[in-house]
């Protein structure tokens, strides 16, 4: 593993973890009216992204054809606004393990679904790898009471996360990974107020309480703008196939840190699960100097290489 594929798996995992660690912050906002908190979640994102965005990023964004700026809405609306909608409403119906366990899957379909796109076959070890994740992410959260509403939005659940990944990829090359991060920001606020004006009329925005601005502020600061940086900085290194496979350390994260607020507990169960995910990634990424050779040569981990992944294909 060389210093590149190295620094975009750390990046990615730091952006899974801190993902797994927010659940708790959702919980707090479970009365304040979704759109709106989506709104300033993403709005103040965006407004602290902007000074970041880089060098010549109007002349970028000025390069984006239809097809490029339709994706980025697509992005936005499905990754972002879409999945925390569908995770919100599977919830209402089922516990919380049931969406967990079908976002679980997301780096299987994403081992499929990203090498078809590119005009190559699934590699065998990344495969294996996001099998390997999927189990851990079950162990980790179990099973939980749902119906079939709860299923449904579970699955929707899982297409917004493999949409944040897979319709990504083509936009990642040209923006970079900080002007991606600021846009969809920016274009998932808009969506969420057109979205909370629809539904909820005027009462889609409040003024939150202490807590529930402290819970968005962590949301917008930290998940978002951390978060997402380091996610995509991750995938221009590593490639969305094996950048996804980290994502099964989001339960592994959300077990680990539940004991300190007393939502939940850490056993057997939880650490079978995580060593599951570990070892997945570990044989996924390259890390493992078993593995590493047959890592596929289009996603080597070298900064050239993933622009090639990422070029060729029509998908995160």
């Amino acid at each position: 593993m060389n210093a590149t594929t190295t620094r975009g798996a750390l990046l990615a995992a730091f952006a899974c973890v801190l993902v797994g660690g927010s659940f708790t912050a959702n919980s707090l906002l479970g009365d304040y009216p979704y759109a709106g908190g989506q709104f300033l979640r993403y709005a103040l994102a965006f407004l602290l992204l902007v000074p970041f965005a880089g060098p010549g990023a109007t002349d970028r964004l000025r390069s984006l054809g239809a097809g490029r700026w339709l994706r980025l809405a697509l992005l936005a609306a499905v990754g972002m606004v879409g999945f925390n909608l569908a995770v919100l409403a599977a919830e209402r119906t089922a516990e919380p393990a049931v969406p967990g366990v079908f976002v679980g899957c997301a780096p299987v379909v994403v081992a499929v679904l990203v090498p078809l796109s590119d005009g190559r076959r699934p590699q065998r070890v990344v495969l294996y790898a996001a099998l390997f994740v999927a189990v851990g992410a079950f162990t980790v959260q179990g099973w939980g009471r749902t119906d079939g509403a709860g299923i449904a939005f579970s699955v929707c659940a899982l297409i917004g996360e493999v949409g944040f990944a897979v319709l990504a990829v083509p936009v990642l090359r040209p923006l970079g990974p900080r002007l991606l991060s600021t846009v969809v920001c920016g274009v998932a606020a808009a969506e969420s107020a057109l979205a909370g004006a629809l539904v909820d009329g005027s009462g889609w925005l409040r003024r939150p309480d202490a807590v529930e601005a402290g819970a968005l502020l962590w949301q917008a600061v930290v998940v978002t703008v951390v978060g997402f940086v380091c996610w995509y900085m991750g995938m221009q290194r590593i490639g969305a196939e094996r950048a996804t496979l980290f994502s099964g350390l989001i339960p592994v994260a959300a077990a680990c840190t539940a004991p300190l607020v007393g939502t939940g507990s850490y056993g057997a169960a939880q650490a079978v699960g995580s060593a599951l995910v570990c070892a997945g990634v570990v044989v996924g990424s390259g890390a493992s100097p078993r593995f590493r050779g047959r890592v596929p040569r289009g996603v080597s981990g070298s900064r050239d290489a993933s622009w090639r992944s990422c070029r060729g294909s029509s998908r995160w």
